[in-house]
């Protein structure tokens, strides 16, 4: 019999602001410490060298973490043209060198070829699995590996700037599973001048925006405190992009037991994925048929 998890039963849902540097794990246990919660995920990894919104989720918000991790994000990123790298970023050797550089209207019309969907290679060292292996840790090892293609949802890629004739300052809106690396790397590619991820910063994230975040710093500063539970938002904002439906609290404990239960629903078709409350705390997300919710997550919630 497995140990009993210490901490607190504690849920919900918290922005940071991530620095460069700090892997996406390492700063969910950051936060899981200075919560000291059961239990803690987040919400699309960022690159070490990454900035911007990192989605924790703790304790009941972990359910929630799929509707983050499938809604679009925004990412603002510089692209270093002229050099092609090892890892498609800033970190990895120069492997190729071109002296073209292509124009402001050269590159607005290559974009138009990356939006709506695509196919897209990840990097070398990414966290694809290869063979139930990290493909990165083949990269390290010197393995020139075969990638497939992958489709990606692209809602937007435009661009913001152009500081200089060796650097473009990109916006891109995308769905799940993108590689701002392979972007990079595929748009310098059809450019001809080569290309690669110099910064790169995820601006929001579904319903979360880096403008709200909170650094890893205050993190720490506010650690164990109860003014660091003031960050905390609640389980629902990661269900923004689903329906809320409302019950009463009978049938509350219907659905919390797994079981479908009449719900109070306007405008929601059959079949229809949606969340519920009682008395605005959410109780189940599931799928919605002929009046009743039928639950595939339940929370359960410290009275």
């Amino acid at each position: 019999m497995g140990r009993k998890r210490k901490g607190r039963d504690i849920s919900g849902w918290l922005v940071v602001d991530k620095p460069a540097g700090p892997t996406s794990t390492a700063v969910v246990n950051k936060v899981r410490w200075a919560f000291d919660a059961k239990k803690a995920g987040h919400a699309g990894t960022l690159d070490p060298d990454a900035t911007g919104v990192l989605a924790v989720a703790l304790g009941e918000a972990t359910k929630t973490v799929p509707y983050i991790t499938d809604a679009l994000k925004a990412y603002e990123f510089t692209v270093r043209l002229g050099q092609a790298t090892k890892t498609d970023d800033a970190e990895g050797d120069v492997i190729a060198r071109s002296d073209l550089r292509p124009d402001d209207d050269a590159i607005k019309d290559a974009l138009h070829g990356f939006v709506g969907e695509i196919m897209q290679v990840p990097p070398q060292f990414s966290a694809v699995k290869i063979d139930g292996e990290r493909a990165y840790k083949r990269a390290r090892d010197g393995e020139d590996m075969d990638l497939a293609a992958r489709p990606l949802w692209v809602e937007e890629l435009t661009l913001l700037d152009r500081p200089d004739a060796d650097h473009a300052v990109l916006m891109l809106v995308c769905g799940k599973g993108g590689y701002v690396r392979s972007i990079a790397r595929d748009l310098g590619e059809v450019l001809g001048c080569l290309g690669h991820v110099q910064s790169l910063r995820r601006v929001w994230s579904g319903p979360f925006e880096a403008s709200e975040g909170i650094s890893l710093d205050q993190v720490e500063a506010l650690a164990r405190t109860p003014e660091l539970d003031r960050y905390l938002r609640p389980i629902e904002e990661g269900l923004a992009d689903l329906p809320e439906l409302t019950c009463t609290p009978e049938a509350a404990v219907k659905l919390r037991n797994g079981n479908p239960a009449m719900v109070i629903a306007s405008g929601v078709e059959y079949g229809e994925e949606c969340w519920v409350s009682c008395d605005g705390t959410p109780v189940a997300v599931g799928r919605y048929k002929s009046g009743d919710m039928h639950p595939s997550r339940v929370f359960v919630l410290p009275s």
